[in-house]
């Protein structure tokens, strides 16, 4: 199978007129103005020896008038720019519904929702040739070791994100622990011909937290002799909360999620790795600062039938309860989405 390098994509803006607080499918329903550079080269006439200076003068007084009327017309037909949300409405996945600030200055998709296609367990994007989907999943040791890998590839999965580790959630705990069949994940997926990333489940409270466990992850790579082409696709920084139950990262603000991740995705690009963060509308709500993260993608995950968000991101896991050929019990679904530039 090809691979191929994940771009990170900055998405034109949504522009939205006349609304006050909308949902986030009314962002992607309505009219997106987008903002584009057009090269125009026009050729000029050359002149000869026979042409008279008056000849000459003439024609730039008319190319002149003709130039200035274009522009006119060009001023009246430009529609006023609309101005953008103050609110998004969303729901959980538990259907409790929130309304919130829309961060107008923080990187948008342009994805068209309508190109999200739904085929039994499996989303493609279709419609639209700015973007390529790939389908995908990802497993942890949750899947153990039941998994037939040429099963997977043969029912059409293209890429998986293996779990390499975790720190343990409990407010008395907080050690690093290897996934137990990671290493075998990786090797077997990509020798039934998978693209492979990888994530690393976050429980850091801190910076030297965050550093600590991006440092584990590069440490699992050079024991395991992996390197940044066999790991096509990002390593991810996955801060997620604890539906539940309580969790050491509990109080933890979302200015210093924003560091951690920083920090995380830092060392691993210095390792020669593509860093991607994972989230979902609550923590880019509430908790995540994606302005001050923009230079790196994210993994987002929505269980509703379309995306709600309307920020920047480039895979998106739209389900939990999948069913994968070759792997038994219910799995995560995700849609990759890919530029064509």
């Amino acid at each position: 199978m090809t691979k191929k390098t994940l771009p990170i994509i900055i998405a034109t803006a949504f522009l939205l007129a006349g609304c006050s607080a909308i949902t986030v499918e009314e962002i992607s329903s309505t009219d997106k103005a987008a903002s584009v550079t057009t090269e125009t080269s026009f050729e000029l006439p050359t002149s000869t020896s026979e042409d008279s200076e008056v000849e000459v003068a003439s024609s730039e007084v008319d190319d002149s008038a003709e130039t200035m009327e274009t522009t006119e017309a060009d001023e009246e037909e430009a529609p006023a720019e609309p101005e953008l949300p103050d609110t998004i409405t969303f729901v959980d996945v538990y259907k409790e519904s929130y309304t919130v600030d829309f961060k107008k200055d923080w990187a948008l998709h342009n994805y068209k929702l309508d190109s999200f296609v739904h085929d039994g367990d499996k989303v493609y994007y279709q419609g639209d040739d700015a973007y390529t989907s790939r389908y995908g999943i990802d497993v942890s040791h949750h899947q153990k070791s039941n998994i037939d890998w040429q099963k997977v590839a043969d029912s059409g999965v293209e890429f998986v994100i293996v779990r390499v580790g975790y720190r343990g959630y409990g407010i008395n705990s907080g050690w690093i622990k290897e996934d137990e069949y990671a290493a075998s994940n990786i090797k077997k997926a990509r020798a039934a011909g998978l693209d492979v990333g990888t994530y690393f489940f976050s429980q850091a409270i801190n910076e030297e937290e965050a550093l600590e466990e991006a440092e584990f992850v590069i440490d699992f790579f050079k024991r395991n002799n992996l390197s940044p082409e066999d790991i096509a696709l990002p390593v991810v920084f996955d801060p997620e909360s604890i539906r539940k139950d309580d969790a050491r990262t509990d109080n933890v603000s979302g200015e210093q999620f924003t560091k951690n991740t920083r920090v995380f995705c830092d060392k691993i690009k210095e390792a020669g790795f593509q860093p991607m963060v994972y989230s979902n509308m609550l923590w880019e709500a509430y908790m995540l600062d994606l302005k001050e993260l923009s230079d790196i993608p994210v993994w987002y995950a929505d269980y509703e039938d379309l995306p709600q968000t309307p920020y920047n991101f480039i895979m998106w896991q739209y389900s939990e309860s999948i069913h994968v050929p070759g792997i038994p019990g219910n799995m995560d679904g995700n849609v990759l989405l890919i530029p064509n530039n």
